[in-house]
């Protein structure tokens, strides 16, 4: 692609306030770093995947309310985490990780590991202990 060609479509998911960049050949035929603000199908594909983000997020949400999941469930959806990276940043099993997904189990944390967890999820530990009503 040539630098004029990259895409500028104005409607995107960074809303003016931030760039990408794309490489695109200059008219010395050389890549250069080229900022662009998207174009539709990359916009509309981000747009779609962060509504299945959402959507994941809520209902880990709904689960802590109803009290089938702790809120550590919600934390780890709301930072794209699944048990096993979770387990990494915070050096536990997998399947410790979760136990603590269990509301009972979670009830059963004492503060350190709340600590470990409240800084994988950069949140404070009052903060991992709830969910947005």
């Amino acid at each position: 692609m040539k630098k004029q060609d990259v895409p500028q479509d104005d409607a995107n998911m960074l809303e003016g306030k931030f760039r990408v960049v794309k490489y695109a050949l200059n008219d010395e035929g050389e890549f250069e770093k080229v900022p662009s603000v998207g174009w539709e199908p990359e916009n509309v594909a981000l747009s779609q995947a962060w509504d299945v983000i959402h959507e994941r997020v809520e209902a880990a949400r709904q689960q802590v309310l109803r009290g089938e999941r702790s809120p550590l469930a919600y934390h780890m959806e709301k930072n794209m985490m699944d048990a096993d990276l979770l387990a990494r940043h915070v050096d536990l099993p997998a399947r410790r990780v979760k136990r603590h997904l269990e509301p009972a189990g979670f009830g059963e944390l004492d503060q350190a590991l709340l600590e470990r967890y409240a800084e994988a999820l950069l949140v404070t530990v009052d903060e991992l202990k709830q969910v947005p009503r």
